[in-house]
């Protein structure tokens, strides 16, 4: 399975890290990809217009692993990335 989520108002940097906290180990010095038995996440980042000037950081990471394992993951991160900003 795979799917493809976008976050928005946290750092490539700090997705990585959630990642490892959930099970995961990053496979790169930049921590473009992080891996765990039954799934793999590969982050990308880049600034996008909120409203008028303001910009934020978004995050897209595509999960890939069995669809069980995927799942939960994501409803794990998710909640994880929510709280980022306080």
């Amino acid at each position: 399975m795979r799917r493809t989520k976008e976050y928005r108002g946290i750092s490539k940097r700090l997705a990585a890290d959630y990642l490892e906290n959930l099970g995961g180990e990053r496979v790169d010095p930049d921590g473009d990809c992080v891996e765990a038995a039954g799934w793999a996440a590969e982050l990308e980042a880049e600034t996008v217009e909120a409203a008028g000037s303001i910009e934020l950081t978004e995050v897209t990471v595509d999960f890939e692993g069995d669809a069980d394992v995927v799942e939960e993951l994501i409803e794990d991160f998710t909640r994880k990335a929510m709280r980022a900003g306080g």
